[in-house]
C-alpha cells in the first residue's frame, strides 16, 4: 500500500461538501427507489477519496449525482453538494441553473465513464471529441486552432501521440489509448475535481498500471482533487489519501487510506478486504462474503447488512446504526464506522468476544 500525504488543506475549507444526499430513481408513477441514501463527507483541496464497494452498492450513482449527471429517470432528492468555485465562490451543485451547469461541468469539475468505448461517438474522429467538449463548455473564448493545440497538448500529458490520436476513430484506438484519452479530455479545461468511475475495467494489468501510475502523476503536478470509484481495492490503496466504504447506498465507513486497510471497524469493509488474496506476507485464504446487497425497495429495518454480518447480534436487526466519529481529525480525514459494534472490533475486524 502506498503511503499518501494529503495535499494540505485551503485556508477557505473543503473543495466539496456533500450534506445528506439523497439520490433514487423514478420506477413508476409516484414510486420512486432510493438508490443513495443520507451520504455525507468532506473533500478538501488535493485529497483523493476512493468510493469503494460491491457492485450495486451506489458509488457510481453518487459520482453522477454529484455533476447532476444522472439518467432522465433519476433524482437528487435530498441533501446539498457544495463546491468551492475557482473565484471562491460556494455554490449547491443541487440548485445550478442550467446554463450555469453547463459552466460548471468541466471547467470545476468533470467525470470519467466507466466503459472507455461506450463514452464516444463512434462516427466522429478523437478531435470532433474535444472540439465539442471545448465548444460546449468553454464559452468559444478559444479558436479552433488554439482547440487543437490544447488537445494535443492533453494527449502529451497522459503519453499518446497526438498526430496520431486526433485523427483516429475511437475503434481505432487500444482501450488503453481510450481510456487515456478520456482522461485527457476530462482534465481539458483543467478542473478542481475529477470523477473517474472504474477507469481501468476491462484492460489488461499492464495497462491498468502504466494508467494508474500516469493518474497519480497528474495529480501531483495539476493539483486537483479526485474521486475514485472501484471495486479493486488494491487500485484504493495505490491511488486513495482516504476511502469510503459504500453498502445498500449508505456510506459505511470512511477514514484515511491506513485507517481502512489497518484498522477497519465495519465487519463489511473487513470482508472485502479479506476477500482479496495478500501479494506479501503469510499466505492465507480468502475468505468469501456468503449472501448479496438486500433490495434498495426493501431494506430491512435495522442494519442493511446484519443479514450477512458473521458479528451481527440482536439489535442490528433492529436499529439502523449511524456514521459514528471513531478517531476525530481535521481536514475530512476522521475515521467514521456506522456499525453498532464498532468499538468491540479489533484492527482485523474480528470481534473481541
Amino acid at each position: 500500500m502506498t503511503d499518501h500525504t494529503a495535499a494540505p488543506p485551503s485556508a477557505e475549507g473543503p473543495l466539496l461538501s456533500v450534506r445528506g444526499v439523497d439520490v433514487g430513481y423514478r420506477t413508476g408513477r409516484r414510486k420512486q427507489v432510493t438508490a443513495v441514501r443520507d451520504v455525507s463527507f468532506d473533500l478538501h483541496p488535493g485529497q483523493s477519496m476512493a468510493l469503494v464497494g460491491e457492485s450495486g452498492c451506489g458509488k457510481t450513482t453518487l459520482g453522477l449525482g454529484l455533476l447532476r449527471l444522472l439518467p432522465r429517470t433519476g433524482v437528487l432528492s435530498a441533501g446539498e453538494v457544495l463546491f468551492r468555485r475557482k473565484d471562491g465562490r460556494l455554490v449547491d451543485v443541487r440548485t445550478l441553473a442550467r446554463e450555469d451547469l453547463r459552466r460548471f461541468r468541466w471547467n470545476e469539475a468533470a467525470m470519467v465513464f466507466q466503459g472507455a468505448m461506450n463514452a464516444f461517438n463512434p462516427v466522429l474522429r478523437v478531435r470532433d471529441h474535444f472540439l465539442d467538449t471545448f465548444r460546449a463548455h468553454d464559452r468559444g473564448r478559444r479558436t479552433r486552432a488554439e482547440v487543437l493545440e490544447r488537445s494535443a497538448e492533453l494527449l502529451r500529458m497522459v503519453r499518446l501521440d497526438p498526430a496520431r490520436v486526433l485523427d483516429s476513430f475511437p475503434h481505432e484506438l487500444s482501450g488503453g489509448m481510450r481510456q487515456r484519452t478520456l482522461i485527457a479530455l476530462a482534465l481539458a479545461l483543467e478542473p478542481q475535481l475529477l470523477i473517474l468511475d472504474e477507469p481501468t475495467t476491462a484492460l489488461d494489468i499492464l495497462t491498468q498500471r502504466s494508467i494508474v501510475e500516469r493518474l497519480a502523476e497528474l495529480r501531483e503536478e495539476l493539483r486537483f482533487s479526485m474521486v475514485f470509484i472501484t471495486h479493486d481495492l488494491g487500485l484504493a490503496a495505490e491511488l486513495a489519501d482516504r476511502v469510503g466504504t459504500m453498502y445498500a447506498g449508505r456510506l459505511i465507513e470512511t477514514g484515511t487510506t491506513r485507517d481502512i486497510f489497518h484498522r477497519a471497524r465495519h465487519p463489511y469493509t473487513s470482508a472485502l478486504i479479506n476477500s482479496v488474496p495478500p501479494v506479501t506476507g503469510d499466505l492465507r485464504v480468502p475468505e468469501s462474503l456468503p449472501g448479496g446487497p438486500p433490495s434498495l425497495s426493501a431494506l430491512p429495518p435495522g442494519c442493511s447488512f446484519a443479514p450477512r454480518c458473521k458479528h451481527a447480534v440482536e439489535r442490528c436487526a433492529s436499529t439502523r446504526p449511524v456514521l459514528d466519529v471513531l478517531t476525530h481529525r481535521p481536514d475530512g480525514l476522521s475515521h467514521a464506522a456506522a456499525c453498532l459494534r464498532s468499538n468491540e472490533l479489533s484492527t482485523e475486524g474480528a470481534t473481541r468476544d
